[in-house]
């Protein structure tokens, strides 16, 4: 298993791969009915931007030149404080393993190299809403809950 961060060659796949995550929770179904083409294309130029860019992070864990697992990142600068240095923390988000690849510790060792990095990086702190359904995996892997984050819906 090789675990790096993601560059353009992998696109393809990590598209592929966020349809498919998409699809996998997609209870009414409807999602799958939307043409491919067009989130290819939406996500192609996403990906593409993020690869060139210094806010976004993508780790993946592969075999055999396949991805299997991959985590975002995305880095949120903070405002200065006076007193002290000022670090960015990281927003974690799109972690997703191939079902055939659950449970076999590649989503634990994708992580644990996650955090080594934002411990080298000096990176305040990690921030991740998980599912119900992850909140055992990111607890077996270091991570407290929180108090919930308040949220403004402008819509509503």
């Amino acid at each position: 298993m090789n675990i790096r961060l993601a560059d353009e060659k992998d696109i393809d796949q990590l598209i592929r791969m966020r349809w498919d995550f998409t699809i996998e929770h997609d209870e009414s179904g409807e999602i799958a009915q939307l043409p491919y083409e067009d989130f290819e294309n939406e996500c192609q130029v996403f990906l593409q931007n993020v690869l060139n860019g210094d806010k976004w992070f993508i780790w993946v864990a592969e075999e055999n030149g396949s991805i299997v697992s991959h985590i975002y990142i995305e880095l949120i600068q903070k405002v200065p404080r006076p007193g002290r240095v000022t670090h960015p923390f990281a927003y974690m988000t799109n972690v997703y393993t191939i079902e055939e690849y659950r449970n076999k510790g590649i989503g634990s060792s994708l992580l644990s190299a996650v955090n080594e990095w934002v411990r080298e990086m000096n990176y305040e702190f990690v921030i991740v809403w998980p599912s119900d359904e992850a909140i055992n995996f990111y607890g077996k892997n270091g991570y407290v809950q929180c108090k919930e984050p308040m949220e403004y819906f402008p819509g509503e």
